[in-house]
């Protein structure tokens, strides 16, 4: 072919490319829309010939997770996730439809489905152990979620905190993660299936999904998205000035923390019920955090200041909460805003002191007949 020609060639790909039609799009820019409408991601986890989804990897799961948290905020939601179940649903078709192929309507039911099914929490967002139970994983892997197996109070999370950060740095570093997860595989027997290299890839992986702060290392709240509890007690509505708060109540969430029945929060015990209270305003957060949030509480509730939380202050600190919440509830409906009902507790907590000052002040002056004034 002369060099003539080729130039011709190119002349008249070029003008085939630009030449308008009547959609106001040029023949280049229709192709490229109907390739951007079909590159479906989900598509290339599919089996051939079964459609079914295949099984991912550590690696692949966390391409997925990456892929439709475009964000990086730790969840599917909004457009991510419409953008995610128009992808799952249309994926299975063998032939190159996109997920302009799901209509509106479709998705809005599809969408209830599946937050039915898969939205444990009910927050209207995927996080990423949610969508670990959708998608099949290795076995070993999956494990790891401990979906089976959740722990029953943040006590008990913070004595595996504790016994995992060895150098008490206040964070859960890379090497200290990959024994936990050794110890986890351990526990289901399953230690011997695993490599090592294969452990340094699922520490790896972990790391990746968690460490939403990329500081390479896990911090409090960060470990708990890994390893949850079933429930935060103090979430429950008889703490948001819902209903009244009864003797019951109280002696249920003393019982939930006091594990060893010596008649006081102490230690770890202390820690969960702080981490759990913490929680309640502040979803980042590391230990650093826990700890002056403790010296502050602990400041305003410990009467006796012997470092531990028995029945009388936790109850004034449940009623504090309960009453922070009750007062939510008229704030909003007024339009106002809320104020920390941590540093509410607080504050009370030292007004209630200085009263049981005041008090002995008073029986002393009433009883030995003084003139102090009080």
């Amino acid at each position: 072919m002369s060099a003539g020609t080729s130039w011709e060639s190119l002349q008249r790909m070029h003008h085939w490319s630009m030449a308008v039609g009547p959609d106001g799009l040029t023949d280049y820019q229709r192709k490229m829309n109907s390739q951007e409408k079909c590159n479906n991601f989900m598509r290339q986890f599919r089996d051939d010939e079964s459609r079914e989804l295949k099984k991912l990897t550590a690696n692949q799961f966390m391409e997925v997770w990456s892929h439709y948290d475009a964000d990086g905020n730790g969840y599917i939601e909004g457009s991510e996730l419409d953008g995610f179940l128009k992808e799952f649903v249309s994926s299975v078709n063998a032939n190159d439809s996109g997920p302009e192929s799901v209509s509106d309507a479709m998705l809005v039911e599809l969408k209830e489905c599946f937050m039915e099914a898969y939205d444990d929490n009910q927050d209207g967002k995927i996080e990423i152990r949610e969508l670990a139970q959708l998608l099949p994983m290795e076995e070993n892997f999956l494990l790891l979620f401990r979906f089976d197996n959740p722990l029953e109070s943040s006590v008990e999370f913070m004595k595996i905190w504790k016994a995992y950060d060895k150098d008490n740095s206040g964070y859960i570093e890379a090497d200290e993660l990959k024994n936990f997860l050794r110890d986890l595989l351990k526990e289901a027997k399953k230690d011997h299936d695993v490599s090592e290299d294969k452990l340094i890839e699922y520490t790896d992986t972990m790391l990746q999904v968690f460490d939403q702060n990329k500081d390479g290392k896990l911090q409090l709240s960060e470990m708990a998205k890994l390893l949850p509890v079933k429930e935060n007690f103090l979430c429950r509505s008889v703490f948001k000035g819902a209903s009244k708060l009864t003797k019951e109540d109280i002696e249920r969430v003393f019982a939930l923390y006091d594990r060893d029945n010596n008649g006081t929060i102490e230690n770890e015990e202390l820690n969960g019920f702080l981490k759990d209270l913490l929680e309640l305003v502040k979803k980042d957060y590391d230990a650093l955090d826990l700890q002056e949030f403790q010296d502050a509480i602990m400041r305003g509730c410990d009467f006796n200041k012997d470092g531990k939380i028995n029945k009388k202050e936790l109850t004034m600190i449940l009623l504090a909460l309960a009453k922070h919440g009750a007062d939510d509830d008229m704030q909003s409906g007024m339009g106002m805003a809320a104020n920390n009902p941590l540093a509410e507790i607080a504050t009370m907590g030292m007004k209630a002191l200085k009263l049981q000052k005041l008090r002995v002040r008073h029986f002393v002056n009433r009883t030995l007949g003084t003139n102090t004034t009080s």
